[in-house]
């Protein structure tokens, strides 16, 4: 039986008492509570899976919590328990979203029957989420069979902090696979049962980045209709990968700083101090030390995300991975399009060692799916690829007899892999924003 958090709510004191023992030894976590608020309280502290509740708690009604838990811990599990069962009951605790219904005396049979119930539904419930996350991020960027040394070691190294609680800092260029290392981290840990999550900082404003990670109450702001319980409080036990940390806006900084160190936090609009048990691994593309040294980038934060530093090589440095990426890579889309492709000709694996792939992984991978589905024969051959990849023996310049694209696309990558967000590089090339997303779009590139 999975380990679960379990609330109990009753008046007496004995049957609190009688059932924190019994499901303590039964290697559930427990905390009790006499009263609704005292229910609520804890409920707003901490995550529970399961919550015991009595239907009569002196004075007040145990229905009443049912309503409040929804909106505070929608995805806990309520069994309501009572000496005075009756039909009438049971109906009006289902249909106040009770899961299930006990009515006392009870014994430890009748109760552990319940709680493994719960259980086998709770775990069931994660596998869900955690099958869909992996179906919706499914994404053959990257595989960890390698010949290169440098690769070998990151690899070795993510393996062996992995069990770890240790705070993880994945740095390389833009596509070299960081967020799939990410995701393989938290299944080699303790804590892959647990949910996994992505936050890409860049892509929201510093308000709604906040409002993610800690989540808000309802008016907390304009358009916040309904309370948001945030990322923190839905990876409870699990792992949030922040991708491209160097972005974090400054005012979010010692919110997250205080949360890695202290694991309290405050949803935005609310004083409520709430503890979690989330694991936090980030990722960079920049220098972030001189984001340090500029004021960007707090160093005491980095400090606490830098305990166990893993670079990812680019794909230029590891020219003898590349065969083996590209034909897994072959494998995959054959399969999601439905295709017989055998392989690639001599001269596309020439050219695939030839070309500088400033995309990296994530590129390669764009190369090999639009080949895939463009390809009617048994090989994917030199007329399948792209034109930057075709001139790749000598990288085309200025005043080469290559289409004026080609040169636009080269220059547009290679500012996007230098500058630190989108505003610069638009700024950089002279464009603005919209612009930059058209020919993004234009070219593939992410």
């Amino acid at each position: 039986m999975p380990q679960l958090n379990i609330l109990v709510v009753d008046d007496e004191a004995n049957i609190r008492k009688t059932l924190a023992l019994f499901l303590d030894s039964r290697g559930h976590s427990v905390v009790t509570a006499d009263n609704v608020r005292h229910a609520l309280d804890e409920t707003t502290r901490s995550r529970f899976d399961l919550a015991f509740v009595d239907l009569r708690l002196g004075t007040e009604n145990g229905l009443d919590l049912l309503q409040s838990f929804t909106a505070l811990a929608p995805s806990m599990k309520v069994v309501v328990m009572t000496a005075y069962a009756s039909i009438g009951t049971a109906v009006e605790s289902m249909k106040r979203g009770a899961t299930d219904y006990i009515a006392k005396p009870f014994t430890p049979g009748q109760l552990e029957l319940v709680t493994e119930r719960i259980g086998a539904i709770c775990t069931m419930e994660r596998k869900i989420a955690s099958l869909q996350d992996t179906i919706d991020q499914l994404n053959p960027d990257v595989t960890f069979i390698s010949n290169d040394p440098a690769m070998q070691q990151a690899i070795a190294l993510a393996r062996q902090v992995a069990p770890s609680e240790a705070g993880m800092l994945l740095r390389g260029p833009s596509g070299t696979g960081k967020s799939i290392l990410a995701r393989s981290i938290h299944q080699w840990s303790r804590r892959s049962q647990k949910p996994f999550g992505t936050i890409s900082c860049p892509s929201l404003s510093s308000e709604l980045l906040e409002s993610e990670l800690f989540g808000h109450v309802k008016g907390a702001f304009t358009g916040a209709l309904r309370d948001n319980p945030g990322r923190i409080a839905a990876y409870d036990g699990g792992t949030l990968f922040l991708d491209e940390i160097g972005d974090l806006p400054l005012p979010v900084q010692p919110k997250l700083l205080r949360f890695i160190q202290e694991r309290e936090y405050e949803r935005v609009g609310d004083h409520q101090t709430r503890h979690a048990d989330v694991r936090i691994i980030a990722a960079t593309n920049i220098d972030i030390e001189k984001a340090v040294a500029q004021g960007r980038f707090r160093e005491d934060l980095l400090y606490r995300l830098n305990v166990v530093q893993i670079t990812m090589p680019s794909l230029v440095e590891r020219k003898n991975d590349i065969g083996i990426i590209a034909e897994s890579t072959l494998a995959f889309f054959n399969a999601q399009y439905h295709k017989t492709i055998h392989g690639f000709t001599g001269d596309v694996l020439r050219l695939f060692r030839e070309y500088l792939w400033p995309g990296n992984i994530r590129e390669l991978r764009n190369v090999i799916e639009r080949a895939v589905i463009l390809c009617e024969g048994d090989l994917i051959d030199e007329k399948l690829l792209p034109e930057p990849i075709r001139a790749a023996k000598t990288p085309p310049g200025l005043g080469d007899p290559v289409p004026l694209d080609t040169i636009e696309e080269m220059h547009i990558r290679k500012v996007l892999e230098q500058a630190k967000s989108l505003q610069e590089a638009a700024s950089t090339l002279g464009i603005d924003q919209a612009t930059l997303w058209r020919k993004r779009k234009q070219f593939g590139i992410e």
